[in-house]
Protein backbone atom coordinates (compact mmCIF):
# COMPACT_ATOMS: atom_id res chain seq x y z
CA UNK A 1 0.00 0.00 0.00
CA UNK A 2 1.10 3.23 -0.49
CA UNK A 3 2.01 5.76 2.26
CA UNK A 4 2.97 2.34 4.56
CA UNK A 5 6.17 2.91 6.74
CA UNK A 6 9.23 0.63 6.49
CA UNK A 7 11.04 -0.88 9.99
CA UNK A 8 7.56 -0.06 11.89
CA UNK A 9 7.80 -0.72 15.18
CA UNK A 10 6.14 -3.37 17.96
CA UNK A 11 4.74 -2.01 20.64
CA UNK A 12 3.67 -3.84 23.29
CA UNK A 13 -0.25 -3.44 25.15
CA UNK A 14 1.79 -1.77 27.85
CA UNK A 15 3.56 0.42 25.60
CA UNK A 16 -0.04 1.55 23.69
CA UNK A 17 -1.25 2.05 27.73
CA UNK A 18 1.91 4.47 28.14
CA UNK A 19 1.48 6.04 25.01
CA UNK A 20 -2.67 6.96 25.87
CA UNK A 21 -1.52 8.02 29.50
CA UNK A 22 1.31 10.37 28.39
CA UNK A 23 -1.34 12.01 25.88
CA UNK A 24 -4.19 11.98 28.62
CA UNK A 25 -1.58 13.77 30.93
CA UNK A 26 0.08 16.38 29.03
CA UNK A 27 -2.32 16.97 25.96
CA UNK A 28 0.09 16.37 23.63
CA UNK A 29 -2.32 13.94 21.12
CA UNK A 30 -0.46 14.79 18.23
CA UNK A 31 3.00 13.09 19.76
CA UNK A 32 0.62 10.32 20.54
CA UNK A 33 -0.53 10.18 16.99
CA UNK A 34 2.79 10.21 15.73
CA UNK A 35 3.43 6.87 17.58
CA UNK A 36 0.49 5.01 16.46
CA UNK A 37 1.02 5.73 13.33
CA UNK A 38 4.91 4.29 13.64
CA UNK A 39 3.64 1.33 15.25
CA UNK A 40 1.53 0.78 11.89
CA UNK A 41 -1.94 1.85 13.41
CA UNK A 42 -3.16 4.51 11.12
CA UNK A 43 -7.39 4.59 12.62
CA UNK A 44 -5.24 5.16 16.42
CA UNK A 45 -3.08 7.69 14.70
CA UNK A 46 -6.24 9.36 12.97
CA UNK A 47 -7.88 9.77 15.79
CA UNK A 48 -4.93 11.66 17.62
CA UNK A 49 -4.43 13.50 14.45
CA UNK A 50 -8.21 14.69 14.90
CA UNK A 51 -8.11 14.96 18.58
CA UNK A 52 -4.80 18.04 18.28
CA UNK A 53 -6.49 19.51 15.15
CA UNK A 54 -9.80 20.06 17.56
CA UNK A 55 -7.01 21.28 20.66
CA UNK A 56 -5.05 23.42 18.43
CA UNK A 57 -2.50 25.13 19.92
CA UNK A 58 1.05 25.96 18.53
CA UNK A 59 3.28 23.27 16.58
CA UNK A 60 5.91 22.77 14.30
CA UNK A 61 3.82 20.51 12.55
CA UNK A 62 0.25 20.85 10.87
CA UNK A 63 -1.93 17.84 12.12
CA UNK A 64 -3.58 17.67 8.93
CA UNK A 65 -0.16 16.73 7.09
CA UNK A 66 0.26 13.33 9.10
CA UNK A 67 -3.65 12.98 9.34
CA UNK A 68 -3.21 12.88 5.67
CA UNK A 69 -0.88 10.24 5.79
CA UNK A 70 -3.17 8.13 7.61
CA UNK A 71 -6.32 8.42 5.91
CA UNK A 72 -4.28 7.24 2.64
CA UNK A 73 -2.62 4.10 4.68
CA UNK A 74 -6.44 3.48 5.50
CA UNK A 75 -7.74 3.99 1.76
CA UNK A 76 -9.21 6.81 2.63
CA UNK A 77 -7.50 8.34 -0.32
CA UNK A 78 -10.51 11.14 -0.96
CA UNK A 79 -10.45 12.58 2.80
CA UNK A 80 -7.03 12.69 2.46
CA UNK A 81 -7.14 14.81 -0.67
CA UNK A 82 -9.59 17.14 1.00
CA UNK A 83 -7.07 17.55 3.75
CA UNK A 84 -4.09 18.17 0.94
CA UNK A 85 -6.18 20.72 -0.68
CA UNK A 86 -7.47 22.24 2.06
CA UNK A 87 -3.73 22.95 3.39
CA UNK A 88 -2.58 24.13 -0.39
CA UNK A 89 -5.62 26.47 -0.44
CA UNK A 90 -3.89 28.44 2.84
CA UNK A 91 -0.08 30.36 2.89
CA UNK A 92 2.16 27.65 4.51
CA UNK A 93 3.28 28.13 8.54
CA UNK A 94 5.62 25.61 9.59
CA UNK A 95 8.86 24.01 7.28
CA UNK A 96 8.60 20.83 8.73
CA UNK A 97 4.36 20.96 7.45
CA UNK A 98 6.27 21.49 4.15
CA UNK A 99 8.79 18.69 3.96
CA UNK A 100 6.06 16.18 5.00
CA UNK A 101 3.26 17.30 2.02
CA UNK A 102 6.32 17.14 -0.26
CA UNK A 103 7.61 13.65 0.73
CA UNK A 104 3.87 12.27 0.61
CA UNK A 105 2.66 13.73 -2.92
CA UNK A 106 6.35 12.07 -3.90
CA UNK A 107 5.49 9.12 -2.82
CA UNK A 108 2.36 8.90 -4.34
CA UNK A 109 3.92 10.52 -7.60
CA UNK A 110 2.66 14.18 -7.67
CA UNK A 111 5.53 15.36 -8.27
CA UNK A 112 4.58 18.93 -9.03
CA UNK A 113 2.30 19.10 -6.02
CA UNK A 114 5.40 17.89 -3.93
CA UNK A 115 8.04 20.24 -5.70
CA UNK A 116 5.45 23.00 -4.81
CA UNK A 117 5.28 22.08 -1.03
CA UNK A 118 9.29 21.29 -0.98
CA UNK A 119 9.92 24.99 -2.90
CA UNK A 120 7.14 26.42 0.25
CA UNK A 121 9.36 25.07 2.84
CA UNK A 122 12.84 26.60 1.31
CA UNK A 123 11.09 29.89 1.03
CA UNK A 124 9.93 29.88 4.77
CA UNK A 125 13.38 28.69 5.81
CA UNK A 126 14.98 31.58 4.35
CA UNK A 127 12.34 33.85 5.87
CA UNK A 128 10.05 34.34 3.11
CA UNK A 129 6.66 33.77 2.95
CA UNK A 130 5.46 31.75 0.26
CA UNK A 131 1.55 31.98 -1.03
CA UNK A 132 -0.87 29.11 -0.79
CA UNK A 133 0.83 26.05 -2.62
CA UNK A 134 -2.50 25.61 -4.73
CA UNK A 135 -1.59 28.47 -6.43
CA UNK A 136 2.17 27.92 -7.16
CA UNK A 137 0.97 26.37 -10.85
CA UNK A 138 4.08 24.63 -12.42
CA UNK A 139 5.84 25.60 -8.89
CA UNK A 140 9.64 25.66 -9.58
CA UNK A 141 9.92 25.43 -12.99
CA UNK A 142 11.51 29.08 -13.53
CA UNK A 143 14.16 29.97 -11.22
CA UNK A 144 13.62 31.14 -7.81
CA UNK A 145 13.78 34.86 -6.45
CA UNK A 146 17.78 34.29 -5.17
CA UNK A 147 18.17 34.28 -8.78
CA UNK A 148 20.13 37.36 -8.75
CA UNK A 149 24.00 37.43 -7.29
CA UNK A 150 22.82 40.04 -5.01
CA UNK A 151 19.82 37.94 -3.29
CA UNK A 152 22.20 34.54 -3.65
CA UNK A 153 24.99 36.53 -1.58
CA UNK A 154 21.90 37.47 0.97
CA UNK A 155 20.31 34.05 1.26
CA UNK A 156 23.67 31.90 1.69
CA UNK A 157 24.52 34.76 4.37
CA UNK A 158 21.17 33.67 5.95
CA UNK A 159 21.67 30.26 5.91
CA UNK A 160 25.10 30.58 7.57
CA UNK A 161 23.07 32.74 10.93
CA UNK A 162 19.93 29.51 11.01
CA UNK A 163 20.98 27.88 14.46
CA UNK A 164 21.93 24.17 13.28
CA UNK A 165 18.42 21.88 13.30
CA UNK A 166 16.77 24.47 11.04
CA UNK A 167 19.82 24.54 8.59
CA UNK A 168 19.14 20.64 9.00
CA UNK A 169 15.18 21.47 7.85
CA UNK A 170 16.57 23.60 5.13
CA UNK A 171 18.94 21.31 4.07
CA UNK A 172 16.24 18.06 3.83
CA UNK A 173 13.78 20.04 2.06
CA UNK A 174 16.55 21.35 -0.42
CA UNK A 175 17.67 18.01 -1.20
CA UNK A 176 13.92 16.89 -1.49
CA UNK A 177 13.28 19.45 -3.75
CA UNK A 178 17.11 18.88 -5.97
CA UNK A 179 15.45 15.27 -6.40
CA UNK A 180 12.08 16.07 -7.72
CA UNK A 181 13.34 18.66 -10.08
CA UNK A 182 15.49 16.19 -11.40
CA UNK A 183 13.11 13.20 -11.80
CA UNK A 184 10.99 16.44 -13.55
CA UNK A 185 14.14 17.05 -15.94
CA UNK A 186 14.13 20.79 -14.69
CA UNK A 187 17.91 22.03 -14.99
CA UNK A 188 19.51 23.25 -11.82
CA UNK A 189 19.21 26.38 -10.49
CA UNK A 190 20.26 28.85 -7.41
CA UNK A 191 18.21 26.65 -4.78
CA UNK A 192 20.59 23.87 -5.97
CA UNK A 193 23.28 25.65 -5.78
CA UNK A 194 22.39 26.83 -2.70
CA UNK A 195 22.70 23.17 -1.09
CA UNK A 196 26.19 22.60 -2.18
CA UNK A 197 26.98 25.91 0.46
CA UNK A 198 25.23 24.26 3.57
CA UNK A 199 27.31 23.36 6.05
CA UNK A 200 28.14 19.21 5.80
CA UNK A 201 26.61 18.62 9.16
CA UNK A 202 24.31 21.23 9.85
CA UNK A 203 22.54 19.10 12.95
CA UNK A 204 19.17 17.02 13.35
CA UNK A 205 15.65 17.18 12.32
CA UNK A 206 13.10 15.81 15.62
CA UNK A 207 10.12 14.47 15.15
CA UNK A 208 10.52 13.04 12.16
CA UNK A 209 7.68 10.39 10.92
Amino acid sequence: MVGTLTDVAVLSREAFDAIEFDAALTGDHQAAAEQWLLADDPAAAANRFMRALEDGGPSDVDPRAPLARALFMMDRAGEAETLIQALAAEPPREPRTCDLMAELLAERTDLIGALAWAGAGVELCLGRSPGPVATAGDADTEEPEAGQDGERAGATAGVAALPPASQAELRLLLTLRFRIRNDLGLPEDDYDRLLDELPSEPGTISGTL
